[in-house]
């Protein structure tokens, strides 16, 4: 087995004039959930078509699986695409069995896995349901399952939790959280940063096409400055003279820098960035001082979707925060 399931190098894929994804590079390590994020229309899920070769780069390599081609090795990959559809009149379980045949299974086994899947994710009792009667949640789960009953050792999830209500994203979750147990590569797709933040060993943030970031979680969050925000209706100028205070930024209610909307209310939603050596109580205690009245401090660790902001900018505003 390979140190890396996937390699992406330098690739770039054209369309006339419009660049779709600009000199992307990254190595996805045999083994991991590697979560795949930007805005809608960063260029993801053409970048997915070209790693299982349904669209050719415009230049650059990559290798799946250790070889050039993943049709080379389809049979070892579990792909699920972003628009996603089911034979309606198929039942739960014949569909599930149906495309592990595809990719292999004798009929008996094939058949064997897709109700071990379905009681296992908790769609036993709907087993013989046509897909036609099923909740859109449940078909999605249908073909979650569908995509992975070969025990693939690549899986390729395109915006997987698109359109699920909270507890069925539990179950995505938990069923990629699976896949990892079985030592299964994981890639998957979304611009819902707290999916990532909970169960990605590591990520890749595209903007226009672009890398703008490639490594662990931990990382990613000390690409940010340290940092407390804080929630007052009266003036904030006296912190920007602190020592230990580089900027003080205006927030709209949902956390976007105020420069990046058209928002025109009063801003009472602030973020007071630090220096590195900084403690954050020292803005608390010039508060105080200062007579700012409070109605919220906080000095937590910076989210993934705060990450997320501050290096993609203006474009963040298409992600989504669920």
């Amino acid at each position: 087995m390979t140190a890396s399931a996937l390699t992406l190098d330098r690739v770039t894929k054209r369309y006339g004039d419009f660049t779709a994804v600009d000199d992307l590079s990254l190595e996805v390590p045999t083994g991991s959930i590697y979560g795949f994020l930007g805005p809608n229309g960063s260029g993801k899920t053409t970048s997915i078509r070209m790693i299982l070769e349904i669209l050719k780069p415009t230049k650059g390599s990559i290798t799946v699986l250790g070889k050039p081609s993943a049709l080379d090795v389809r049979d070892r990959i579990g792909y699920l695409p972003e628009e996603k559809g089911l034979y309606k009149k198929m039942k739960a379980w014949s569909i599930i069995a149906y495309f592990a045949a595809l990719k292999g299974l004798d009929k008996k086994t094939a058949k064997t896995r897709a109700f071990e899947l379905l009681e296992r994710y908790g769609l036993k009792g709907f087993a013989e349901s046509r897909t036609e009667a099923l909740s859109k949640g449940m078909q999605q789960k249908v073909q979650v399952l569908a995509s992975i009953a070969h025990e693939p050792e690549l899986v390729i999830l395109d915006e997987p939790f698109s359109g699920l209500d909270p507890v069925n994203q539990e179950v995505m979750e938990e069923v990629i959280r699976d896949m990892a147990a079985a030592n299964r590569t994981i890639l998957f797709s979304t611009h819902v940063m707290q999916h990532a933040e909970r169960i990605c060993d590591r990520i890749v943030l595209i903007s226009k096409g672009r890398r703008v970031f490639d490594g662990t979680i931990a990382e990613a969050k000390r690409a940010l400055p340290r940092r407390v925000r804080i929630e007052t209706e009266d003036d904030v100028a006296a912190l920007r003279d602190l020592p230990v205070v580089k900027d003080v930024i205006g927030l709209t209610v949902d956390g976007m820098p105020v420069e990046m909307t058209a928002a025109t209310e009063p801003v009472t939603h602030w973020e007071v960035d630090l220096t590195d050596d900084a403690d954050g109580q020292a803005v608390l205690e010039a508060c105080f001082k200062n007579g700012i009245k409070l109605a919220q401090f906080d000095q937590s660790d910076p989210s993934l979707h705060d990450v997320f902001v501050h290096l993609v900018g203006p474009d963040a505003k298409e992600a989504a925060v669920r």
